[in-house]
């Protein structure tokens, strides 16, 4: 048995902002996992949809944010940043962060005298004082019951695909009216597929791209946290977990909704042009017929299409984990959860990248005390041929 005080399981955007803000505190940090490996998977050719600051790992400011993977690599990044850069630089924040990331995953977890025992997937085992589960959220792709007995190869959720260029020519229909449906219908048509998008709503909801943000100048960050998440004002509120989470259960549902309902970004109309979205289009049953799949609608309309690709986001379930043992849930003393799972407890920032600047600190307060977390970080300096594109 080797022991660590805290194990970290998961490699991405909170497990890396875990290992940083520890190990700057001085605490004994062991981080298991594939780096970046969701990321990684993601369809090519994604752009980002959060703003600059937001796309940071850990910081906005300081040694691991954007600006500091720019000025250190002499890398230039457009806005919005490409899914593949993004990946380029969670992988320059683990070689700062951890370079000894061990990328064995974790087969199983369990309570044990002193803290947890875990089984790694070669057999061998770690005893952690701690431990702090970052696993994302690819095992909660949200499938609609509608999915239920259709083959993979005619229905699929948008997190199954890493390219698109396997379906020329064919009659895709995405279900969904958020950012993941609306960019991979773009990216679908732009591949030499037929998409069409099918919306459950009235209407679409578009992000204004920064458009009142530069109306108010210097004054926008009285109303914008640099999180980005949320609209004006309710912004400010969602970027304080520790204040939100005080909030009644009646106040925080909707205003969680308000930050994160589905919207596309504002750069992405344009690239649908071709494809029709059709609106207050419920799917009651999809059926498997000679190749095809049969779909029928609420008001009664039928279309046939070749694949049926859901673009209905994820729900956060930790029983989808298949390293918890019996009992192992949020309550249990000593076990961290980052990410989406902890949305229901410090609001809807725990669903982006941003929400790690939060969480890592949160972690130092309670492993380390507040005498340990550091003094917050400054920007550092960007040469003007590292600066990012406009």
């Amino acid at each position: 048995m080797t022991d660590t005080n805290v194990a970290i399981i998961g490699a991405g955007p909170y497990g890396l902002a875990a290992a940083a803000h520890l190990r700057r505190a001085g605490v004994d940090a062991q981080i298991f996992g594939q780096p970046m490996s969701f990321w990684r998977s993601m369809p090519a050719g994604l752009l980002l949809r959060s703003n600059w600051t937001a796309t940071c790992i850990a910081e906005y400011q300081g040694e691991l944010s954007l600006d500091s993977f720019c000025a250190a690599t002499g890398t230039s990044l457009a806005k919005p940043v490409p899914l593949d850069r993004f990946v380029d630089y969670g992988l320059w924040v683990q070689q700062q962060v951890a370079p000894d990331v061990d990328r064995r995953l974790v087969g199983a977890l369990e309570a044990a005298p002193g803290g947890f025992r875990l089984t790694l997937t070669d057999g061998s085992a770690i005893k952690a004082r701690r431990v702090v589960v970052a696993a994302g959220i690819e095992l909660f792709a949200n499938r609609p019951a509608v999915a239920a007995g259709l083959p993979p190869e005619l229905a699929s959720h948008t997190g199954d695909h890493r390219d698109f260029r396997r379906f020329p020519g064919a009659r895709v229909l995405v279900l969904g009216g958020g950012q993941s449906a609306l960019e991979c219908a773009a990216l679908l048509q732009e591949s030499g597929a037929r998409a069409e998008v099918a919306v459950r709503q009235d209407h679409l909801h578009w992000l204004h791209g920064g458009v009142y943000q530069r109306k108010l100048g210097r004054y926008a960050r009285l109303v914008y946290a640099p999180t980005d998440v949320g609209p004006m004002g309710l912004s400010r509120l969602v970027a304080v977990p520790d204040l939100f989470r005080r909030l009644p259960r009646r106040a925080q549902d909707p205003l969680a909704y308000r930050a994160i309902r589905p919207a596309g970004a504002a750069w992405l109309p344009p690239r649908l042009t071709e494809v029709p979205i059709r609106l207050g289009r419920s799917v009651v049953s999809a059926t498997a017929r000679d190749g095809q799949v049969h779909v029928t609608f609420a008001d009664g309309d039928t279309q046939t299409v070749d694949h049926l690709l859901f673009g209905t986001g994820y729900r956060a379930d930790i029983t989808r984990y298949p390293f918890l043992g019996p009992g192992m849930e949020s309550s249990v003393p000593g076990l961290h959860f980052l990410g989406a799972p902890a949305a229901w407890s410090f609001g809807p920032i725990m669903r982006f990248v941003s929400g790690g600047w939060y969480t890592g600190r949160a972690l130092v307060r309670t492993i380390a005390g507040p005498s340990r977390l550091p003094e917050p970080a400054r920007p550092a300096p960007v040469p003007a041929r590292a600066a990012q594109a406009p």
